[in-house]
């Protein structure tokens, strides 16, 4: 029988200087993302295995010591250097020149990837929650403004043509709904982010650790993964919180792009606050909205994030592909997303509406035209499509002749029933005027979800309630966290400079909020 001879081990030879460049230099890039995670994850997983007998008490202290010494340096400072590979090779290097052998302990029981995967999903949980908190901060911003602008009267528009008289704080509320439902979508996924999967070796654990609860508790995790080669190579909750993160920023982009249209001198709807324009270096009169090209561009970026975490995430199972670029891709996409809603916070909160030129642009136009057609059905006993021909006509007409549809009278849609059906309505004569005036038709949308003040000020108090109950749930979860890594790192220090008492460290069992 023939023997298969193949090269078995580790590799004997430096990186080749193309795998550095191309590979691990573009890893250490992360470690920023990663530094404060790893030094957790690796306290916590030295004091579970001195809480086990495992690692000898002199070791214990000096690596406790050491990773306190690395959790207060700055990660621009850590000596993270590529051509050593990958972060965590980069950071073994340098606890190895510190302490020797000694630093060996941080692998028992536990390869590279958990370590890693650990300190994505620590520095991914507290994004999530600053996203949420800064979501809650938009909506407030935008309901203060809608209560400002409740009698604002405005063309609503579909399609950047008139539709239906409404007012500017109508318009403005639908973004904030849309806003919170990403928050609590965010709170959603954060639960998938806030689980453990410390403990899970490479694929089926570790003879070493008899149980996953006790570093999950001490990293301030709200569970633990339950399967664990699922828990080593998940990301189908990565691509959720990319989505929603791109969903969330698309719904300000939809409100940029309408800002950018309504602050040109053709609409002069609104203007920006200077801080969030531009000028131009060539043409003096130029005052470029510039923060809402932001907003739009950043949108952009995240549909591209998304698009291609979901391509490297296609792949056979336990592949590292697509988390060597989540790393670095999914806490730049969610830094972009909180950035671009505090901004968008500002661009809210300081918009100057003009009124009076939005009351002009409903005065001149014909946003009460579906109204006059619902008023023909009701008093004149025709068909709804009837009743929109002859209202076609009649606004024809107007338009050619300048009358606005305020001044459309009972003669004009008389004569236009003629043209269409042979017969007039019998409208001639008749007052118009509750028909007709934008701010009646507004007063009229008294329904759930209207435009009316009435109605406005139901959703603005449901509201302002949601956003308060959001962003206390993000605070919650965010000092759940904060208590959870203080406690871990008192218990480090306590332990880096004494002996070992009777008992185990001291971490907390309050598991921060999480459900």
């Amino acid at each position: 029988m023939t023997v298969r001879r193949r090269e078995e081990g580790p590799p004997r030879a430096a990186a080749a200087p193309e795998l550095v460049d191309s590979g691990f230099t573009l890893e250490n890039a992360d470690a920023p993302f990663l530094h404060r995670g790893l030094n957790l994850a690796d306290i916590g997983h030295v004091l579970d295995l001195a809480r086990r007998g495992l690692v000898p008490d002199d070791a214990r202290r000096t690596l406790l010591g050491l990773l306190l010494e690395a959790d207060a340096t700055p990660p621009e400072e850590f000596p993270y250097d590529p051509e050593l590979g990958e972060p965590y090779n980069s950071r073994e290097a340098y606890f190895v020149s510190r302490v020797g052998d000694i630093a060996g302990w941080l692998h028992a029981g536990r390869p590279r990837r958990e370590a890693v995967r650990i300190a994505l999903r620590l520095h991914v949980r507290r994004q999530i929650t600053e996203l949420v908190a800064e979501t809650a901060r938009f909506g407030s911003a935008a309901v203060a403004r809608a209560e400002e602008h409740a009698e604002t009267v405005m063309p609503d528009q579909t399609y950047l043509q008139h539709a239906q008289p409404s007012t500017f704080a109508h318009y403005l509320l639908s973004f904030v709904y849309s806003a919170l439902r990403d928050g609590r979508r965010l709170l959603d996924e954060l639960d998938w982010v806030d689980a453990s999967p410390g403990g899970a070796g490479c694929v089926n654990g570790t003879r070493l650790l008899s149980d996953r609860e006790f570093i999950a508790q001490a990293l301030g995790f709200g569970d633990v993964i339950e399967h664990t080669r699922d828990a080593m190579w998940q990301v189908d909750g990565l691509i959720a919180v990319l989505a929603t993160s791109s969903s969330l920023l698309t719904n300000l982009c939809k409100l940029a792009e309408d800002l950018e249209i309504w602050s040109s001198s053709e609409f002069d709807f609104v203007d920006l606050d200077d801080g969030y324009t531009r000028a131009s270096v060539l043409m003096p009169q130029k005052r470029n909205p510039y923060a809402l090209s932001i907003i739009r561009g950043a949108s952009g970026v995240l549909i591209g994030r998304l698009s291609g975490f979901l391509a490297v995430t296609k792949s056979p199972s336990a592949r590292s592909d697509n988390l060597i670029y989540a790393y670095g891709e999914v806490p730049r996409a969610l830094d972009l997303a909180l950035r671009i809603v505090r901004l968008s916070t500002g661009v809210v909160r300081t918009l100057r509406v003009n009124g009076e030129r939005l009351a002009e642009e409903v005065r001149d136009g014909y946003t009460q035209a579906t109204d006059l057609a619902e008023h023909l059905v009701q008093v004149c006993d025709v068909d709804y499509r009837t009743a929109y021909l002859i209202v076609g006509r009649t606004v024809r007409a107007a338009s050619r002749d300048g009358v606005p549809g305020i001044a459309i009278t009972g003669e004009m849609i008389d004569r236009a029933a003629v043209e269409h059906c042979g017969r007039p309505l019998g409208v001639a004569g008749r007052d118009l005027s509750a028909v007709l005036d934008p701010w009646r038709i507004v007063l009229s949308r008294s329904a759930r979800g209207g435009a009316s003040p009435e109605a406005l000020a139901r959703m603005t108090t449901r509201l302002r309630t949601e956003i308060t109950d959001l962003a206390a749930a993000a605070a919650d979860r965010l000092a759940g966290h904060d208590a959870a890594e203080t406690a871990l790192l008192t218990t480090a220090r306590r332990d880096a400079t004494t002996p070992p008492g009777p008992t185990e460290p001291v971490i907390p069992t309050d598991r921060g909020g999480a459900p």
